[in-house]
């Protein structure tokens, strides 16, 4: 599966970035690409990463929303994590690193791709 990422500006001037699908060893560095370009376009107050559709998450995509959120400290701009699916939610509590952004909890009208119905081609 592919990484999609949307840009949008909340109403309270948060700027939301929301990935799509995988984030692994192939585009991890998308994720953090995409803040590094707010924070030298727009400088918001925060940026929120909404990762209700983040269906897989590995080391490497855990690694670069860690330098994601050290290169919004650096830049005086707090980073969080928004409505996690169950999978995120579940890789960051593992890793001790829940709380570093912001101690969210898990979206709670997601659905775990793991219990979606398999589809046969018929």
């Amino acid at each position: 599966m592919t990484l999609s990422i949307m840009t949008s500006t909340l109403t309270n001037g948060a700027v939301e970035i929301s990935p799509k699908g995988e984030i692994d060893v192939e585009n991890a560095y998308v994720v953090k690409d995409t803040v590094a370009g707010q924070l030298a376009d727009n400088r918001p107050e925060r940026i929120e990463l909404n990762m209700q559709d983040v269906t897989f998450i590995d080391s490497v995509g855990i690694s670069a929303l860690v330098s994601a959120f050290q290169l919004a400290g650096i830049s005086g701009v707090k980073l969080v994590v928004t409505r996690p699916s169950r999978f995120a939610h579940r890789q960051l509590w593992v890793t001790g690193l829940l709380g570093l952004f912001g101690n969210p909890d898990p979206c709670p009208d997601c659905v775990d791709p793991r219990e979606q119905p398999a589809v046969s081609g018929a």
